[in-house]
Formats: structure tokens, C-alpha cells, sequence
């Protein structure tokens, strides 16, 4: 299995993974090219065009309830989504390299039946599987589940929890990942299962796991998070990260804080990925990309859009206004909650304060503020020149690689992978082929030493 950093002759080796486009602002869904968000050739095309491309990964996020906006559901919300383990699946019988990687929440799920979905997926693909661990402090999703409600911010558990110790989500999610973990080393390799026994804050399993131990040992877990505490359970759990971080220097920062925490719980560098998630807009020329970019921003953002980015924010009813006028000059009310079925806003005035002295600064009406600060990061220029953006990322320690986020279903990522790909390739930071069966290797991470 190979192990540390990928090198060659052009410098550190990039990674690449595509998440397949949804919820908010990032699709366009009035693009004619725009189709369907359920039908599984919009999934297989995306996924067979990572595989193309030789991708490390493709990643499906998760909606377990529909948000809502002044009681309905909420415009920027994908009706009809499939569940992600089911569809990769799928997926796994139409792609041969590709890694799968769905997003499981660990507030409204358990361990057993968590590690069980992911240990087959890990054996119909051949070693190919990934769990994003992601939580959800509000109470709104768990109106879907039979607890009720969730683990608040300041860590009390609500609903038939509240008997239990105390612990935030990330404490709950801590341990939910090391009861699948214990769950999955039941299994020698080649042997019989032994018991399982797990005492803790959140979880009690008393048993025996039914599922051998898979091809990758543990599948691959990726994690998201800026927070001091989810960095720390980064460091200490995850094998990516995902992260937002859009300029060199805010993910050289990240890159050098979350790496410096691996030497403390006995890891490596290089057992870690620190992955940000980006968009990239061609062009033939630099200004014929950054006039598409502007139009895609456009497009993703529209006039109603803007005002609802703003009542999220502002947390009052802000229809009156108008979207290509100025900021209001009210204070955001925090404690009200427009839109219901995201995680809020931590600091409304302090957010609000950064939106208006932008704002001021730069003469943005509400529409072009909300353009600017809701934007990811972007490559936005020739092949040549993002191929060589990407490339300083990476080598300067920002990023090990990017997660690339279309704008579109299921096109999105054709461009990259038939004009920057090769390009990465011709530089020496990328594979020309796959070397490896599981996602484990495509990453360069150890296999995991079996615990039993």
C-alpha cells in the first residue's frame, strides 16, 4: 500500500475530487445544459468524467430535510435527492478507479448501521469507499428523526439524550467514528469476528459486526470544519479535510495549524489531506474567463436570491428592499431564523458589519455584496494559467489538492478535465494513470493497522 508523500520531478503530486453540484448558490439552474439532480445518468456522467480525469474522489453531500424559507421550502433547496450510500452504489458498478465518498451525519445516525453501509460499500467497490462525517446542530432536521431534536451548540442534548452527560456535536461525532472503528477491526483479516464492546458518553454496543473486514481495512473519512474543536478532531480523526480557505495565504495558514496538530495524536503529515473546495471558470484569453466568471456569479445570484442571502443573514423580513440598493442600516436580529434546516450564523453583527464595510468600500448594492462574500474560491483564467494556479497551491503547503464544484449537471467538470488536466500532467504534479486499486492508495494513505 503506498505510503507518504507522492513526489516526482515536478513537485509535490496535486489531488483532485469533484462534489457533485446542489443546495444554494452554486449551480445554475436555468442554464439550458442544466439537467435533472436525480436522474442517476446526471451522477454517472459527472462521476465517469472524474474517472476520466483520474480523480482521487467524488463526493455526494447530504440533505436529511428540506429547508424552508417564511414556511416554504426554500428555492435554493434540491427536491428529490437520492441518498448517497444507495447511489454510490450505483456508481460503483459504472466506474473501476474512482473513490465514493457520501456524506453521513453522525447527529441522526448510529454506529452500527453507519460502519455496516459503509464496509459493504467499501467491498462492492473494491476498496473505493469514503464517509464524510458531518453533524447538524439544529433541532429543525431532527423534527425527521425519532429523537426529536439534536445536540445544541452549547452541548445539552435534547430529546431522549438529555439523560446522558453532556457533549457538543463534534464530542458525539468523536465517538460515533470510534465506535464504527471498533466496529470494523472486530474482523481479523482472513478470520472470524470477535465481540464488540463499547461502553461511552453517547453510545452503547454489546455484539458482533456482520460485515468482514473490508478491502481499505477502514474506508477513507473525510471531516469539514474551521472551528478549534474541529480541527483538533481533523487532526486527530479524519484522513481529508475540507476547507473554504480562498486565498494563499488564509490556507497556508490553515494548512500549517492543522498539520502542527499531527504530531500529538501520533500521525504524520502525509496522513493527512487538506482539500479546499473551489470552482474554475476557462477561457481562451484571461479576460474572456473573467467575463464568463462574472456572468456565472450573475446567474448563481439572482435579484430574489440576494434578498434571501440577506434575511438569512439579517434575520428580519427584508423583502421591501431593493436588491440593487444599498445595505440595510438596521441591525441583523440574531435570535430570529428566516430560513430553517442550515447551521445559523454564529455572529449576525459582526458578519453584517464585514457586509457593510465592503459595501461601502467598494459602492456594492445588496446583490453585489452577496456576489462577493458568498463566492468560493475560484481559478478563474486560461488552462495554462490555472494549471499553474493550482500547482502554487499546493507546492506552497495551502492546499495538498482541491474538490472542484461545477456550476453545472452534469457538464461541469468536462472543460477541466479535457483542458487543465493535462497540463497538470505535463508539469509532473498529477497521475497520468491510476497505481492503485483503493482510494487509500489514490491518496497515499496507510493502511490502517488492524486493532482487534
Amino acid at each position: 500500500m503506498a505510503t507518504g508523500r507522492h513526489t516526482s520531478a515536478g513537485g509535490k503530486q496535486i489531488h483532485l475530487a469533484a462534489q457533485f453540484p446542489g443546495v444554494d448558490n452554486t449551480t445554475v439552474w436555468a442554464d439550458p445544459r442544466s439537467r435533472s439532480q436525480i436522474d442517476f445518468t446526471s451522477f454517472e456522467h459527472l462521476a465517469r468524467t472524474a474517472e476520466r480525469g483520474k480523480f482521487d474522489f467524488f463526493l455526494l453531500a447530504e440533505g436529511l430535510r428540506l429547508r424552508e424559507h417564511k414556511g416554504r421550502v426554500h428555492d435554493l433547496d434540491v427536491v428529490g435527492r437520492p441518498e448517497s450510500i444507495t447511489l454510490l452504489n450505483a456508481l460503483a458498478a459504472v466506474t473501476d478507479w474512482l473513490g465514493l465518498a457520501a456524506t453521513v451525519n453522525a447527529t441522526f445516525n448510529e454506529p452500527y448501521e453507519t460502519a455496516r453501509r459503509f464496509a459493504s460499500l467499501d467491498h462492492l467497490s473494491g476498496g473505493r469507499a469514503a464517509w464524510n462525517v458531518v453533524t447538524s446542530p439544529d433541532a429543525f432536521t431532527g423534527e425527521n428523526f425519532r429523537r426529536g431534536g439534536c445536540l445544541d451548540r452549547a452541548g445539552l442534548p435534547q430529546g431522549s439524550d438529555a439523560a446522558r452527560p453532556g457533549g457538543t456535536p463534534i464530542s458525539r461525532a468523536a465517538e460515533f467514528l470510534t465506535t464504527a472503528r471498533e466496529l470494523w477491526d472486530s474482523w481479523p483479516e482472513g478470520g472470524t469476528p470477535g465481540p464488540v464492546v463499547h461502553h461511552g458518553r453517547h453510545f452503547t454496543v454489546e455484539g458482533r459486526f456482520g460485515v468482514p473486514r473490508s478491502p481499505q481495512g477502514h474506508p477513507v473519512v473525510i471531516q469539514a470544519g474551521d472551528s478549534g474543536e474541529d480541527r483538533e478532531f481533523a487532526a486527530s480523526s479524519a484522513d481529508v479535510v475540507l476547507t473554504r480557505h480562498g486565498t494563499l495565504e488564509a490556507g497556508r495558514a490553515f494548512y500549517a495549524d492543522v498539520k502542527g496538530r499531527l504530531a500529538r495524536h501520533g500521525r504524520e503529515p502525509d496522513d493527512l489531506k487538506i482539500m479546499p473546495g473551489v470552482t474554475v471558470v476557462l477561457g481562451d484569453t484571461a479576460a474572456e474567463a473573467q467575463e464568463k466568471a462574472a456572468e456565472i456569479r450573475q446567474r448563481q445570484v439572482s435579484p430574489q436570491n440576494a434578498i434571501v442571502a440577506l434575511e438569512r443573514l439579517w434575520g428580519r423580513d427584508l423583502s421591501a428592499y431593493d436588491p440593487d440598493g444599498p445595505l440595510p442600516d438596521i441591525d441583523p436580529a440574531p435570535d430570529s431564523a428566516p430560513v430553517q434546516g442550515r447551521v445559523d450564523i454564529t455572529n449576525a453583527q459582526e458578519t453584517a458589519a464585514k457586509w457593510r464595510a465592503l459595501s461601502e468600500a467598494k459602492g456594492l448594492s445588496i446583490r453585489q455584496t452577496v456576489i462577493e462574500h458568498t463566492g468560493r474560491q475560484s481559478f478563474i483564467g486560461t488552462p495554462d494559467a490555472v494549471a499553474a494556479e493550482l500547482d502554487r497551491f499546493v507546492q506552497s503547503d495551502a492546499a495538498d489538492g482541491f474538490v472542484l464544484v461545477p456550476h453545472l449537471t452534469p457538464g461541469g467538470l468536462d472543460d477541466f478535465v479535457d483542458h487543465v488536466v493535462p497540463l497538470l500532467q505535463e508539469r509532473g504534479v498529477y497521475r497520468t494513470e491510476y497505481t492503485g486499486t483503493t482510494l487509500r492508495s489514490h491518496l497515499g494513505l496507510r493502511h490502517p493497522v488492524w486493532k482487534g
